[in-house]
């Protein structure tokens, strides 16, 4: 199973411009397999906009996948959503992964002035709209030329906790399914993925990992929130339990970017 980082931005006292670029290029050097970005507004912290770090970690990586999980789709307008993330896909050099979402914080549509109720439906209306403009189709009057290198755009992996209605069109139309350990429990996350993949699914994530390696170990229970909050080996233990449901992916959020804290975590995968 491969292991990617979420690079946490809620302890604001400590970021600025070089040592968030230097925490990327650590992630990359250290051995993970991908770097995520969440997005969000107004909750309390800032978080960085997952598509302007996405393109950063681009221009300053080399080998490392790039991935959002997930975007608020419903929260931009599809034209301007499938420029940014074309942008991303041809800056990364086809690194790039797209999850998308509706969204489940009212909060962040409350900021943008955006109907909360309407979420899914503005999210059908971005996946249509998306693919078809990065094919150079028009939509609407609108045409955004791809250039070569990036036509066709990113694949596209669908952000569904509950996943009763989207498992199934995250499997049979698009490129991956994405969970929440921090909002569905580990029975729930089992259920999800043995369901994405019985339909055809192609890659399972699991994000919002939270991690607390010094915690009191305990053996994880169906009900509980699926966490690292536990000693090294039981850590380990709880990955491997995530890779034999059928995952392929798991996103630890990270609060402490310093390298002794990333080699202890990238330690954690096994080869």
């Amino acid at each position: 199973m491969k292991l990617g980082i979420v690079l946490s931005t809620r302890d604001g006292d400590v970021m600025a411009g070089a040592s968030y670029v230097d925490a990327i290029r650590r992630v990359e050097r250290l051995g993970f397999d991908s770097l995520w970005f969440f997005d969000g507004v107004g909750r309390g912290y800032l978080n960085i906009d997952p598509l302007g770090g996405a393109c950063a970690a681009a221009a300053v990586t080399e080998r490392i996948e790039i991935g959002t999980c997930i975007v608020q789709a419903p929260l931009r307008h599809p034209v301007e959503l499938a420029q940014r993330a074309l942008t991303a896909h041809m800056l990364s050099e086809g690194r790039f992964r797209f999850g998308l979402g509706a969204g489940s914080t009212e909060g962040d549509f409350k900021a943008l002035g955006v109907s909360f109720d309407d979420r899914f439906k503005l999210l059908r209306q971005s996946l249509e709209t998306m693919p078809a403009l990065w094919r150079g189709e028009t939509v609407d009057g609108v045409n955004l030329t791809p250039w070569p290198a990036a036509l066709g755009g990113p694949p596209i992996l669908i952000g569904s906790w509950a996943g009763s209605r989207w498992i199934p069109i995250a499997a049979q139309q698009f490129d991956g399914w994405i969970g929440s350990a921090m909002y569905t429990d580990a029975a729930a996350l089992k259920d999800g993925v043995a369901r994405y993949k019985d339909l055809g699914g192609k890659r399972a994530v699991v994000t919002n990992v939270h991690i607390d390696l010094s915690a009191p170990s305990k053996p994880l229970g169906e009900g509980d929130k699926f966490d690292l909050r536990c000693g090294p080996e039981e850590a380990a233990t709880r990955l491997n339990w995530l890779a034999a449901c059928g995952f392929d992916d798991a996103i630890l959020v990270v609060q402490d970017h310093g390298e002794e804290n990333l080699a202890q975590l990238r330690a954690l995968r096994r080869p």
